[in-house]
């Protein structure tokens, strides 16, 4: 499944049937508050899963948006249509492990935006997400760090300087 730049891959108030890993290209999710700002809640470049995974598992109303920011291919699994009782038990579990270290991506992140310093929170950005530094907008990094597009730039510029 193809998706161009800027399409709109879910949105909030739906319920999400399905979940895609990208092959190719890069999606994000978000929400808007209801002063109509964006907030990041994920990437997912090559080879990250991406969903509202609340509305995907328990049947309930999508919360994020997804969309792409990049032309996307990716590989989409429909709730309805998957039969895991003809999955390898090898793959599954690769599969398994492999989700479980984006939800601890996930975890970190919540507790980071809870407690961590801006510094932090934008060295771990570039440790988890070192190959689309240059491919998301800044003011996209500051909506997921939760600081201002001048504050980012001035975090920036002070590391620039220790170097």
């Amino acid at each position: 499944m193809r998706f161009n730049k800027r399409d709109i891959v879910q949105r909030a108030g739906e319920k999400a049937m399905k979940s895609y890993i990208v092959k190719k290209g890069l999606l994000r999710s978000y929400t808007i508050d209801e002063k109509g700002k964006e907030h990041i809640f994920m990437f997912a470049p090559e080879g990250w899963i991406i969903s509202d995974i609340e509305s995907y598992a328990n049947d309930a109303k999508a919360v994020l948006h997804i969309d792409a920011l990049e032309d996307t291919e990716v590989i989409a699994f429909n709730k309805d249509s998957i039969d895991t009782s003809k999955l390898p038990v090898d793959a599954v579990l690769e599969e398994f492990f492999r989700l479980l270290k984006r939800v601890s991506v996930l975890q970190r992140r919540v507790i980071m935006l809870m407690s961590a310093p801006a510094k932090l929170r934008y060295e771990h950005f570039l440790e988890t997400y070192p190959q689309i530094t240059n491919r998301v907008p800044q003011r996209m990094i500051a909506s997921y760090l939760g600081i201002t597009p001048e504050a980012l730039s001035k975090l920036r510029g002070e590391i620039a300087r220790q170097k």
